[in-house]
């Protein structure tokens, strides 16, 4: 059996930051990260998996003050990463990005988020119509002349593939000696003793201190041991459709209140900006992993059926709002009448589009898990964390991989107070290159 002072299972985004953050700012010596796939993020922080945006909180109209502040903190992170370490645009690409207002009424919501967003955001700057349209050229065309536009728009708008971020923070971290990688290493079963032991077939890895970052997985373990049992999950899975690039940055429509999910825009494919990615979609999917049948069970098995789950499901699905949501979403992947339907949402970016110019994305998009709190009968929107002895489980970081190295600093913190007084985080020297 192999030894380690600390195990990450994953190999995703979060677990890729979390070795990188142990191995150069911890005296952390001995950590495993434990991968069931072949390569690292093949899941979710998957290339195609995802909206592949840093999100700063500037642009998402569904993001308060508050959380903008905490959102731009771990994007901040992020983005001094990649400036420093991935000069050959590896890992990301940078275009302008904006959110769009269309009418009186956004109108004036924009104006007023101007005002109050502006001094957090100080390159965030106001374009109206004629600038917009030398800007984004399609954004405006076909629109009628006399309909009120106005747009929030920052420069920085980095677009990133956190398959290729996952693995340069692995890349960073193997170079320290500290972190042995295993992949193609199932987990099926997690005891706990006087240490942990993860059995993945016939072997098994010992470790003091524990952190799951496995996604909805996570829950799965979670329960396993004993924790998270008032937790259910709703799975939600993004899909996307393609067109030849019209765009020459994001560009964001304003979100629907109520709605806790993002509203369509339209990206520039991170490395070929031939491309426009327009999504997400938003469909409830019982599955713990896209594309993986073998996952169904495993979400009944977490999600629980009882009579708890049952009503909070009723009850979340009974606003009309919510519901009436869904089904529109879940319509948008149906073949031949989706793209009829979604072409109606490109629209709100593109006017002139036609039906032609757009395509479903097959093999795109991921789930991501919501938390449904089965005491409370209600979705816990945002990070969802638990914490154990000496164990750690981040089921959804919020917002998404935008988290990974706050997450990451997060986790750290615990699992060298989990290992003891001996065991320090370095905060001057992650201060220094991370949050400068």
């Amino acid at each position: 059996m192999k030894d380690y002072d600390v195990i990450i299972i994953g190999a995703g985004v979060s677990g890729s930051a979390l070795a990188y953050v142990l191995d150069r700012y911890t005296n952390v010596k001995r950590v495993a990260i434990i991968e069931k796939c072949s390569k690292a993020a093949q899941v979710n922080s998957n290339t195609y998996n995802n909206s592949q945006t840093l999100h700063f909180g500037d642009i998402e109209t569904n993001y308060s003050l508050e959380k903008a502040t905490k959102v731009k903190r771990a994007a901040d992170m992020v983005k001094n990463f990649v400036d420093r370490n991935d000069s050959d645009m590896r890992a990301h690409s940078v275009y302008h990005k904006m959110v769009l207002a269309v009418g009186d009424e956004q109108v004036e919501i924009l104006k007023k988020r101007y005002e109050d967003f502006k001094e957090l955001f100080p390159n965030l700057r106001k374009v109206e119509r004629d600038e917009l349209a030398r800007l984004e050229p399609e954004v405006v065309r076909g629109r009628d002349p006399k309909q009120k536009l106005l747009a929030l728009v920052n420069e920085d708008g980095y677009t990133m593939d956190y398959q290729k971020l996952s693995e340069l923070f692995l890349d960073k971290a193997v170079e320290g000696g500290k972190i042995d990688l295993f992949f193609n290493k199932k987990v099926n079963e997690v005891k706990k003793g006087k240490k942990y032991v993860v059995r993945c077939g016939d072997e098994e890895y010992s470790a003091r201190a524990l952190a799951v970052e496995a996604g909805a997985h996570s829950l799965l373990l979670a329960k396993s041991l004993g924790y998270g049992k008032e937790y259910s999950l709703l799975s939600i899975a993004g899909s996307f459709y393609l067109s030849k690039n019209k765009l020459n940055g994001k560009v964001y429509t304003m979100q629907v209140d109520k709605l806790p999910f993002a509203a369509i825009h339209g990206d520039p494919e991170v490395h070929d900006s031939s491309l426009t990615r327009f999504g997400p979609t938003a469909k409830a999917l019982p599955m713990l992993e896209r594309r993986n049948y073998g996952s169904v069970f495993e979400y009944f098995k977490t999600a629980g059926i009882n009579a708890k789950a049952i009503s909070s499901f009723v009850k979340i699905l009974s606003d009309k709002v919510i519901l009436f949501y869904l089904v529109k979403q879940f319509s948008y992947d149906i073949p031949f009448i989706g793209k009829r339907l979604f072409i109606k949402e490109v629209r709100e970016v593109i006017p002139s589009m036609k039906l032609n110019e757009i395509w479903f994305a097959k093999g795109y998009g991921g789930v991501r898990p919501q938390i449904v709190n089965t005491a409370k009968k209600s979705l816990d929107l945002g990070q969802a964390k638990i914490l154990g002895d000496n164990i750690i489980f981040n089921i959804t970081p919020s917002p998404g991989a935008t988290n990974c190295l706050k997450n990451a600093e997060d986790d750290a913190t615990k699992l060298v107070e989990f290992l003891g007084r001996k065991f320090k985080f370095n905060r001057k020297k992650f201060d220094k290159e991370i949050c400068f």
